[in-house]
């Protein structure tokens, strides 16, 4: 994967979540986003805000952390498959939550991604979220294959 990165500052949360529906709107069938950062950085935050941007923006939005995956389906685009693989011990447990098929068919967020090791696809848009200058601000800074370059355009904007 040759990086397309930037780096953005969200003032809050409802910074972090408009930037997450902008990629929502961005994504697409066989899309693999790998939301990494520590506990408390807004992993969950943005995906909920990625889900309900995807579907009727009311949507309960539970964490994965006890299933570990949740699937959404919606009456236009794709299915999320929302990942949380914090809990486990070694990569080749996510083939057990039919993560090949999330890949395949939907658009995957995967909070915890370095526990997929070599099963994350090379062809993913990274975003690691980090505390910012405030208990709400956040910085994200995005790393993309090649496929997501122009889809990144004007990305912050609004």
């Amino acid at each position: 994967m040759v990086p397309i990165s930037s780096v953005l500052k969200l003032a809050d949360e409802s910074a972090t979540a408009r930037l997450a529906e902008q990629i929502a709107a961005r994504a697409r069938r066989g899309d693999v986003i790998a939301l990494a950062g520590p506990l408390g950085s807004g992993k969950t935050t943005f995906a909920r805000a990625f889900i309900r941007a995807r579907g009727a923006g009311a949507e309960e939005v539970p964490s994965p952390t006890f299933t570990l995956v949740e699937v959404y389906a919606f009456a236009a685009g794709p299915t999320v498959w929302h990942f949380d693989l914090f809990r486990l011990r070694k990569p080749e447990e996510a083939l057990e939550l039919g993560i090949e098929d999330a890949f395949a068919e939907a658009v995957s967020l995967i909070e915890w991604p370095d526990r997929l090791g070599p099963l994350l696809p090379a062809e993913h848009l990274r975003i690691d979220l980090a505390p910012g200058g405030s208990s709400e601000a956040r910085v994200a800074t995005l790393a993309a294959g090649p496929s997501w370059a122009p889809r990144l355009a004007g990305l912050g904007d609004g």
